[in-house]
């Protein structure tokens, strides 16, 4: 037995696969001096040693070789996958590998919400008016690299001065160019500015009912807020103060919301006598005060609509309890769009006191 063992580690003959080869088995001289015989085992019956130097029976090296064949033929019958693995087998790997997670690197990656919000942030800015009568907080669009912004007329009236807010803390001044009551809308433009970053306008007549949309603003002052939800009505007919003495002065600025009217009634105040009408997206994403101005955004970071009206559960002299209940209006953009040219002239100033 002490021979066996120091014989096992003697060189393997050239002429055999050493993949298949029997250790226990040796060749010529080395096995008659065991009396054994090539392939015996223990226990098994020794049988004469082949004449010397006679070529090794090379019948035990043919079955390993067609199991290999039967499994390769199977596995090129089942797929890649068994194939791979008795590749695995054969020829061990040189590293391990592990399954990395795929993304979508197409056109859709970094979407979501938050890819939403990435990227058109830097285009959503704070305007805050100084009135007479205080000061009044809202939301802008910026339009044009070279700082034209676009907002809600009622975010405007009677100011003295306009401050525009960055999403990077950066504060300017902007004057008014151009208002337009009956579409409550207005136009801003700050004064030096290069190399902003302008939102992209998309085209609010292919939106449907259950289009995911984001959307920026500033409400209760809270720059750069972000809310989302669907497109929950379209074509709403909403009603909206012109003049700065009925309702609530300052509109958004207020906490009690911006007055409006829908379906006959009134909602967060006193519309008055001097009022427009336009027709509006109906939203359920989280609008609040100081959300009028800002951008309702799709998915594609296009902005759809001009944020403009909520209600509010509160009347005026209960702010205490005003909130979004998910009922939220915006300006299509393509109104937008239509009266840019009007608003860069003066716009219909009409009775804005702008």
């Amino acid at each position: 037995m002490t021979e066996s063992y120091r014989r096992s580690g003697d060189e393997m003959p050239q002429d055999r696969p050493y993949a298949y080869g029997d250790h226990s088995q040796g060749h010529g001289h080395g096995h008659e001096a065991y009396g054994g015989t090539p392939g015996a085992g223990f226990g098994e019956q020794a049988v004469p040693p082949p004449p010397p130097y006679a070529p090794e029976p090379r019948r035990r090296a043919r079955r390993p070789v067609a199991l290999i064949a039967a499994v390769a033929l199977a596995s090129g019958l089942i797929g890649g996958g068994s194939a791979a693995l008795i590749a695995g087998a054969t020829q061990p790997s040189a590293q391990n590998s592990s399954s990395t997670p795929l993304v979508n690197a197409g056109k859709t990656s970094g979407s979501g919400v938050s890819g939403v919000a990435k990227a058109v942030s830097p285009a959503i800015v704070e305007i805050k008016a100084q009135t007479a009568g205080g000061e009044s907080t809202g939301s802008g669009v910026v339009v044009t690299s070279d700082g034209e912004i676009v907002t809600n007329n009622h975010v405007l009236k009677g100011a003295d001065t306009v401050t525009v807010t960055f999403s990077d803390g950066s504060r300017k001044t902007a004057e008014v160019v151009g208002t337009d009551p009956d579409k409550d809308l207005a136009l801003v433009k700050v004064r030096g500015a290069k190399n902003l970053t302008a939102a992209s306008l998309g085209d609010s007549d292919k939106i449907t009912v259950g289009d995911q949309v984001v959307a920026i603003g500033s409400p209760e002052g809270l720059t750069g807020s972000v809310t989302s939800g669907i497109v929950s009505a379209l074509d709403r007919d909403v009603t909206v103060p012109k003049e700065e003495d009925q309702g609530q002065q300052g509109g958004p600025g207020d906490r009690g919301g911006w007055p409006f009217e829908f379906g006959g009634n009134q909602y967060n105040g006193d519309t008055g006598s001097s009022k427009t009408s336009y027709k509006a997206i109906q939203t359920d994403a989280s609008l609040n005060p100081g959300n009028s101005g800002g951008a309702l955004i799709n998915m594609q970071g296009q902005i759809i609509g001009i944020n403009s009206a909520m209600y509010s559960p509160s009347s005026a002299s209960n702010s205490s309890s005003a909130g979004s209940v998910g009922l939220g209006f915006a300006i299509p953009i393509n109104t937008v769009k239509d009266d840019l040219d009007a608003l860069r002239g003066g716009g219909n100033s009409g009775s804005s006191g702008v």
